[in-house]
């Protein structure tokens, strides 16, 4: 099948955007994909500043893009925009870096006043990067999401319909199959 990867833009450790992709990354991985999580906090913060992009973790991360058949970009909403740190990398990539990849955009938010941050700010960054088929996305709102003790995450039922709607769509755009994801998946 194919290899997704599975960017993480939050700077924070904890993040519930982080958690929803690797959440997210297992359902990829059911329905017969490869998958390799990335998140953008773990890469050295003088090579993003600095934009050095010899350093050998920005190199590795530029080639994950290049071998990459589908990417997903997870990203909280920072003032009705992607992440600054996602921004770093993306900047760092070559112009066309998505040329010919499937791309399903997610985001994180306190508050649905930034729903349209995917579509105004996001879309048209990973469009000018040459994507070859952005898949409809989705806005998360952080109250939907839910980190157990275990450190687990629960997605409210609503919230995990709409996301199983986009995975599979993302899915099928890769050739996979699709599963059924609990509502509380």
């Amino acid at each position: 099948m194919a290899l997704v990867l599975s960017v993480s833009g939050s700077p924070s450790a904890t993040s519930r955007t982080a958690r929803l992709l690797r959440h997210l990354d297992k359902r990829f991985a059911s329905q017969g994909h490869e998958v390799v999580p990335l998140d953008v906090r773990t890469l050295p913060a003088e090579a993003l500043l600095g934009a050095d992009v010899r350093h050998p973790a920005i190199a590795e991360a530029t080639e994950l893009f290049a071998r990459a058949d589908g990417v997903v970009i997870g990203t909280p909403v920072y003032k009705a925009a992607y992440s600054g740190l996602l921004k770093s990398l993306l900047d760092l990539l070559p112009q066309y870096a998505l040329t010919g990849k499937t791309v399903l955009p997610l985001a994180t938010g306190g508050t649905t006043a930034h729903v349209l941050a995917i579509d105004y700010a996001l879309r048209p960054v990973l469009s000018s990067m040459g994507a070859g088929h952005i898949v409809q996305g989705w806005f998360t709102l952080d109250t939907d999401l839910t980190v157990g003790e275990d450190g687990g995450l629960s997605v409210a039922p609503g919230a995990a319909e709409a996301l199983t709607q986009v995975t599979d769509q993302f899915s099928t755009a890769l050739g996979g199959r699709t599963t059924v994801l609990a509502a509380t998946g």
